[in-house]
């Protein structure tokens, strides 16, 4: 072995081995994930399609990693409180956060957020889709998304439709429908879903955005009939039903689910994670289990979710500009 004896030569052999030592802790981090229990922060109350996926992904890491992971629901502030937190957390893997459209909407729909969505985050996997339903009470006299849209030109703002509240995906999933047909209805805010599909019931709204199973046995029974869903094509449960995007080119409202880890997350951990969770979404337990919501598995790449992420942001951007909407937190 020849030895290098100049000054160059020194830094060089210096430089081989900080870059050779790098690779080696990187391995290490990855090889050592996780040293101990996983936390999965859920923005919203047990329950929920975020709370099922987590505690239902969580169940998966735990059996193959041989580590707890422990689901911890903290609803509240729009989701801001959980999201706050896993920003703020050690950015080693430990602390995850379930993600929906929401946090593609804060940004755009919130006064001021004490973190960036973009920057203080790590994307790790798109875990789910669910498309919502498009229903009309069945005295409103559509049968499909031309024909709603040609009654509320026939009548501007005199078509009445409810939602979740201000800012929810099926509030939103509405304004872009407005926006791309160019026509406006007037908008009625709920305080959640049930409220307001009762009142679709008995006619005091005239349309909705709804989550297809709860909504599916009043789509059964002839209570409410459906025209379309918010995908970009059928949902599995609704196979006759069409898209909204069939009539309305560009539209696309689909629920989505996905994990976050904090900013700094070690790249060679978000992988790791990333490839046990598409492992775990590939099973035939968990797609059943998806079916059972109306929702299908994604398991993207990280870099695909991040490109997916950033999309949607823009994207309802627009929307809430176009609106002119605020939220009062």
């Amino acid at each position: 072995m020849s030895t290098i004896v100049n000054g160059n030569g020194r830094f060089l052999v210096v430089a081989l081995m900080i870059i050779v030592g790098a690779n080696n802790a990187h391995a290490q981090t990855a090889a050592a994930y996780p040293s101990r229990a996983i936390r999965i922060v859920v923005p919203f109350t047990p329950g929920g399609p975020n709370d099922i996926l987590a505690r239902t992904v969580g169940q998966k890491l735990s059996e193959v990693w041989g580590r707890q992971v422990i689901v911890e629901n903290r609803p509240g502030g729009g989701t801001v409180i959980a999201t706050e937190l896993v920003a703020n957390a050690v950015p080693d893997g430990h602390t995850l956060l379930v993600v929906s459209t929401s946090h593609a909407v804060n940004p755009s729909l919130m006064k001021k957020l004490p973190f960036d969505v973009v920057r203080d985050f790590a994307p790790v996997v798109r875990m789910a889709a669910s498309p919502n339903v498009l229903v009309v009470h069945p005295s409103l006299p559509v049968r499909n998304v031309r024909d709603l849209v040609a009654l509320a030109k026939a009548k501007p703002g005199q078509i009445i439709y409810g939602s979740g509240g201000i800012g929810s995906a099926t509030h939103l999933s509405g304004e872009l429908l407005c926006s791309l047909a160019g026509v406006k209805m007037t908008h009625v805010p709920y305080g959640g879903a049930g409220p307001v599909t009762i009142d679709l019931l008995r006619g005091e709204v005239q349309w909705m955005f709804g989550t297809i199973m709860p909504t599916l046995p009043q789509i059964k029974a002839g209570k409410l009939r459906a025209i379309a869903v918010s995908g970009t094509a059928p949902a599995p449960t609704l196979p006759d039903v069409p898209p909204v995007a069939g009539t309305l080119a560009g539209f696309d409202a689909t629920s989505w689910y996905g994990i976050f880890a904090p900013g700094k997350t070690p790249r060679d951990v978000i992988v790791k994670l990333n490839a046990e969770i598409v492992r775990a979404l590939g099973t035939r337990e968990m797609r059943e289990r998806l079916a059972q919501d109306g929702s299908v598995p994604v398991g993207d790449t990280p870099d695909a979710f991040s490109a997916f992420f950033q999309g949607e942001v823009a994207k309802w951007a627009k929307v809430i500009r176009d609106a002119g909407l605020k939220s009062e937190l």
